[in-house]
């Protein structure tokens, strides 16, 4: 697989730092949270980037591979699994990612703050993982190649 323009390890060390941000706030608490609106529109903000890294990858790897077209955003994580970019596991975490990011872009005017926030402080590690199995595809691709020669 050929990333020659670098997208999806870019977007992947966004991902890292995007995460790594919300990360260091992870110590406000549920009222910190509701009274400030500074700290609640950038965990909004910085989640929203964070999924759109994630399909930007996954975009990409459509893309390049040639695999099939996804017929919507949600369909890009199932267009990877099929492919075995990603673990079936992840699928429908993935999924709900997606209608959370939905929620972030369209509903922006009637959040349900306790629900961000329990994204915020209980779902970055699906963040993780997904980076995880990234790496760990292209990794094996790497792998495959050396073992071409």
């Amino acid at each position: 697989m050929a990333d020659d323009d670098g997208i999806i390890a870019e977007r992947l060390k966004l991902l890292e730092e995007y995460i790594a941000e919300l990360r260091d706030l992870q110590d406000v608490t549920f009222q910190e949270y509701l009274d400030n609106k500074f700290i609640r529109k950038f965990v909004e903000r910085t989640l929203q980037t964070a999924l759109e890294a994630c399909l930007d990858i996954g975009h990409r790897f459509i893309s390049i591979e040639g695999f099939r077209y996804p017929s919507d955003n949600k369909d890009v994580f199932a267009v990877l699994v099929e492919e075995k970019v990603l673990p079936w596991e992840l699928l429908p975490t993935l999924q709900n990612m997606v209608g959370f990011r939905n929620v972030l872009v369209h509903e922006y005017a009637k959040l349900d703050h306790a629900a961000v926030y329990g994204v915020f402080k209980k779902r970055l590690g699906d963040f993780d993982a997904y980076a995880e199995a990234i790496v760990s595809y292209l990794g094996g691709l790497q792998t495959e190649a050396g073992n071409e020669d």
